[in-house]
């Protein structure tokens, strides 16, 4: 079974892609951040063809999450339990989209971006991880992966210049306290061991040339899942070229043959 997660930065606009994604590595379930668009309003009819399911959460130019799966989309959630909103009035964002595919449940995550350390959107972003944590807790009794654009850089080794970003998101001693806390409660980060290298790359000054990117795509699995898994890679080719996406999708293969619990 292999499942793939990328922040596809609209789907719309990349549908070809996600086409060509699917076909060329045989992903069983893609996990997708950054659709920007609502479920009547996405391009379906090839992946459809494809014998994939879909399911998705958007609004508009704004956000958005969406699972496609050709082994089964079963249970399908939009957020988790009490999951904070944002906004004027605050109401809850697509950033959260939960089933079952083949018998390990999937989440695509778009974890908020912080913006700023002084912003308000930063403790927003603490908040909603803190939440996360929360509600996931009782999900590591199935195999279970939390999948997606984290907005986090880890460690230093996940940023190309640290000294860069002392002043920015995504690198704090909070953001980073806060994704340690899901690996205390149990869930392993599976692609680091398999797929080193960075996932996230800014279009700007050819940072993707220079591989000046940033690591923040990540497969956070319970004990079930993690148990599975057999590789993982990141598909850089897939940043390259004109019309990309700024992220490159992260792809894990999980044992068939191995018991589920």
């Amino acid at each position: 079974m292999r499942i793939a997660t990328w922040n596809v930065n609209s789907l719309r606009s990349r549908i070809d892609r996600v086409e060509a994604l699917l076909d060329r590595h045989e992903i069983d379930v893609l996990a997708l951040q950054e659709t920007k668009a609502r479920e009547d309003q996405l391009p379906l009819m090839g992946l459809q063809a494809r014998g994939y399911d879909v399911a998705a959460a958007g609004v508009n130019q704004w956000n958005g999450v969406a699972l496609i799966s050709r082994v089964g989309l079963d249970d399908v959630e939009v957020g988790f339990p009490d999951m904070p909103g944002w906004g004027d009035p605050i109401a809850p964002e697509a950033r959260a989209i939960g089933a079952t595919c083949g018998g390990v449940r999937v989440w695509s995550l778009y974890i908020p971006n912080g913006r700023k350390p002084d912003d308000p959107h930063y403790l927003y972003k603490l908040d909603w991880l803190a939440r996360l944590r929360e509600a996931a807790r009782p999900w590591q009794d199935v195999p279970t992966a939390l999948v997606g654009d984290w907005n986090i850089c880890p460690t230093d080794d996940d940023v190309f210049d640290v000294a860069q970003f002392k002043n920015s998101t995504h690198v704090t001693p909070a953001e980073r306290a806060a994704f340690q806390a899901f690996l205390d409660d149990g869930w392993a980060e599976v692609t680091r061991a398999h797929a080193p290298g960075y996932t996230y790359w800014d279009y700007y000054r050819q940072r993707f040339e220079r591989d000046r990117g940033l690591k923040i795509d990540f497969v956070l699995g319970s004990p079930g899942f993690a148990a599975r898994v057999t590789g993982a890679f990141i598909d850089r080719e897939e940043r390259a070229g004109q019309g990309a996406s700024d992220h490159a999708p992260v792809v894990v293969d999980l044992d068939p043959d191995s018991e589920a619990t």
